[in-house]
């Protein structure tokens, strides 16, 4: 691999984080312009338009994406990962969103990676290493400083932001647990384009987005492009094409982007006032996924000679 293209990997996945983050400024900008868009509704235009564009894209690619339906295993698992993955991810996130705002709501999401090595300890017996103990430590206190602004008898952020935040990153573990056997086989692009898909026409059947009666301007529909294309199909394109330049640790290193970009980008234009305790514990937060991301393949190793 030349330095060329690990500057180019690095590239690529630092811009696709940053435009996740855009994506959940994108959206509070519009909560803020049209309190009648629930993160429901947009959730499910979301997901029904990224998911029909990634599966033209991979039937123009030649992956055939029909292929996973002959495959029951398979489609049951897919399914799984649209409703147990992408809906927690994106909707939960949506709703923390509304009913908080942006950097918060992409911070708390942020916790996801340390669920998914609790789940290693639960589960597959695999035991965290002092830095990861230590990660799950400031992890903790960082998430502590948000929750209570030091005041630990009472809460700072509303506990229906907690919740919302907290489902969302337990669909960060489960978003990128349950499709990892069927990436290999059918590739990235197919895989999430279904999950998208099934996720939106599952959402769809709770309440029709059609049944919404909403007035929207040009600004607002440019703010639901924005968060189609640049928010969803994007960075998505970037982020796994950069996985083919740098390795997976680097990449997930360079998550540490999407709340900061939520950070500035929302105190930049929608003057969202954050205290000393929330950006303190956003970068403890931050630091402890980036001494978690860096065990990662170590984690992995050990997994793999456990189960050999």
């Amino acid at each position: 691999m030349t330095t060329q293209h690990h500057l180019r990997g690095v590239l690529l996945a630092s811009i696709a984080c940053i435009l996740w983050g855009i994506s959940g400024v994108a959206a509070s900008t519009l909560f803020i312009h049209n309190p009648h868009i629930t993160p429901l509704w947009l959730t499910q235009i979301r997901m029904i338009s990224a998911g029909i564009i990634m599966l033209i894209w991979a039937q123009l690619a030649g992956t055939k994406p029909l292929a996973i339906w002959r495959q029951h295993r398979d489609t049951i698992q897919v399914i799984c990962y649209g409703l147990l993955g992408l809906i927690p991810v994106q909707l939960c996130y949506f709703e923390a969103v509304k009913v908080g705002n942006a950097p918060i709501a992409t911070i708390i999401q942020f916790l996801g990676p340390f669920i998914i090595s609790i789940y290693y300890f639960l589960f597959k017996h695999v035991k965290p290493r002092r830095a990861e103990a230590i990660g799950m430590l400031m992890a903790f206190v960082g998430t502590l400083l948000i929750v209570t602004h030091g005041h630990l008898n009472s809460l700072a952020i509303s506990p229906v932001v907690l919740f919302w935040g907290g489902l969302s990153a337990i669909g960060v573990a489960t978003n990128t647990l349950i499709p990892r056997p069927l990436l290999p086989k059918y590739g990235a692009l197919t895989i999430t384009g279904w999950g998208l898909l099934i996720a939106g026409i599952f959402l769809m059947v709770i309440k029709p987005a059609w049944t919404v009666s909403l007035s929207l301007n040009a600004f607002e529909w440019l703010l639901i492009v924005v968060i189609i294309l640049l928010g969803t199909v994007a960075p998505f394109f970037m982020f796994a094409r950069s996985l083919s330049d740098i390795l997976p640790t680097t990449a997930s290193l360079l998550d540490a982007f999407e709340p900061l970009a939520a950070t500035i980008f929302s105190v930049t234009f929608l003057n969202v006032q954050l205290t000393g305790f929330d950006l303190f514990g956003g970068i403890l937060i931050i630091l402890a996924v980036m001494a978690l991301s860096m065990n990662v393949r170590k984690m992995m190793a050990r997994l793999h000679r456990q189960t050999d």
